[in-house]
């Protein structure tokens, strides 16, 4: 290539270059007044936004103004109307003050003018009174006492008698429907009911076992004596050694501690110790089981362990001669039949009667009754409150539950059939004695007999002293004298017999 051509080349490209400068300037001014343009019509936009924005919040402002205005209008005549109802309202409790005032001093007024008058009455009324008693010659008092003395005579015995016919009346129907259920109870609990009698007498086979018993020096019985808190009586009686403690459970255990050392034949302190602790061992176990049998007998569970040990104790307690165990399954039969019949809790009044007499186990080692001791007893193993009930009142006169009252029956019921206990001569005769007594000391009595077994006691008294009204008052002092002073196996009935006798003779 030729410099020339270079020249051109490069005249050509510088030319270029300065066209294309200016081209780019003008487009770029074309942007820039483009840019500015716009930017004008936004602000003029904004601006008149601006402008509607504040005459739309001016309005608003205006309209809120206006209803705060209205608001308080609205208000201050409520106000008003309040305050003026407030005055209306003050102005008639004025006037309603003001009428109390006036009506409370017209009432003074009446008050103190009736109270004048009152005074006259009376005034009146004594010197009447006065007059009345200068006329007849008797007191105010004096005159009551023989008019209600009149009354008294004339509808006494009217009265009585309505009283005996509604009394006859509903105990005829109320001892007919007792008499079936009793009955009928009674021939379903069909259990033995013979008396039974704790022995402490021990049989011995010759009289030299007297002697090896006794040991040396007496060494041998002292020891059976310490050890099982008994006294062995061994005196002149061919055959036999009296056992005498206080506690049946001892008793018992120095019986068969007995027998078993008489068997064995060898007798001396290490050997009785040996054989008391076996004994007791076994004796527990009985117990133990006495228990758990009774209780399986009369379908009472969820007894705690312990309770069913002192329950078994009740296997070698007796009262009166009857064996308190068999007493008490007895009387969890008959109260869950009675219950049946009367309608009340069965599961309560089963486990109740098995349960009353629970003190017994253990009444001649702590002190108190045995009602108290065995609701300390079933609060220990805590049993239920209608159980404790029936426990602390089954010898009271008003049970506390219809339970507790048919509990009592079926104690009465099974301690007072024939055969089911058993006295000594010298205590029956006693307590008849003690009957006749209590009845002798009423004033008017003059026979008084004690028959069916204690049963019944027949109270004949003078008529010219006691009238019926009087007798059948004196028929219930008597029942409730001996309620509180003696104490006996079932009820007792009183009879008291009046009568008058007029005898003449035809000569």
């Amino acid at each position: 290539m030729t410099l020339l051509t270079w020249i051109f080349l490069f005249g050509s490209f510088l030319v270029g270059l300065i066209v294309g400068y200016f081209f780019r300037k003008f487009i770029g001014l074309k942007q820039v007044d483009s840019a500015e343009n716009k930017a004008e019509n936004l602000i003029t936009d904004a601006k008149t936004k601006q402008k509607e924005i504040f005459l739309q919040a001016k309005d608003r402002a205006m309209k809120i103004i206006e209803e705060a205005r209205k608001e308080e209008r609205d208000r201050r005549e409520e106000v008003e109307c309040s305050q003026k109802r407030l005055e209306k309202r003050e102005a008639l409790f004025d006037q309603k003050l003001l009428g109390l005032e006036s009506k409370q001093q017209q009432l003074q007024e009446k008050e103190s003018h009736l109270e004048k008058i009152k005074q006259e009455i009376n005034k009146i009324k004594e010197d009447q009174l006065n007059k009345l008693e200068k006329i007849s010659g008797f007191t105010v008092d004096q005159a009551k006492d023989i008019l209600l003395k009149a009354v008294e005579k004339d509808i006494k015995e009217d009265l009585f008698l309505r009283m005996r016919k509604v009394e006859d009346e509903g105990m005829e129907e109320i001892k007919e429907k007792a008499k079936k259920i009793l009955t009928l109870v009674i021939e379903r609990c069909a259990s033995s009911h013979a008396a039974e009698i704790t022995t402490t007498i021990v049989n011995i086979p010759s009289e030299e076992m007297k002697g090896r018993i006794i040991g040396k020096e007496g060494r041998n019985i002292r020891a059976l004596e310490q050890l099982m808190g008994v006294e062995l009586i061994v005196d002149d009686t061919p055959g036999v050694i009296l056992v005498s403690g206080f506690n049946p459970i001892r008793r018992h255990l120095a019986k068969r501690v007995l027998e078993k050392l008489i068997l064995d034949g060898r007798i001396q302190p290490a050997r009785i110790e040996e054989t008391i602790d076996q004994i007791k061992e076994e004796l527990l176990g009985e117990i133990k089981k006495a228990g758990e049998n009774a209780a399986y007998e009369v379908g009472v569970g969820g007894l705690d362990p312990k309770l069913i040990q002192v329950i078994g104790r009740l296997k070698y307690r007796t009262s009166y001669g009857q064996n308190v165990l068999v007493h008490s399954i007895e009387v969890a039969h008959l109260s869950s039949l009675l219950a049946s019949e009367l309608g009340a809790n069965v599961s309560i009044a089963r486990k109740g009667g098995f349960l009353h007499d629970i003190g017994k186990a253990v009444d001649q080692e702590v002190q108190g009754t045995h009602p108290e001791i065995g609701k300390e007893l079933g609060q220990k193993f805590n049993l239920p409150e209608e159980i404790l009930t029936i426990i602390a009142t089954h010898h009271e006169d008003h049970p506390l539950t219809l339970e507790a009252v048919i509990v009592k029956i079926a104690d009465a019921i099974s301690g007072a059939r024939p055969g089911a206990r058993k006295d000594t001569l010298e205590r029956y005769v006693q307590r008849l004695e003690d009957l006749e007594a209590i009845a002798k000391a009423f004033e008017g009595v003059e026979k008084v007999y004690a028959i069916q077994a204690g049963r019944e006691l027949r109270v004949f008294v003078t008529p010219e002293k006691v009238d019926d009204w009087q007798a059948a008052k004196m028929a219930k002092n008597i029942a409730t004298k001996i309620q509180e002073e003696l104490k006996y196996p079932g009820e007792i009935k009183v009879t008291m017999i009046r009568e008058k006798r007029i005898i003449e003779y035809a000569k």
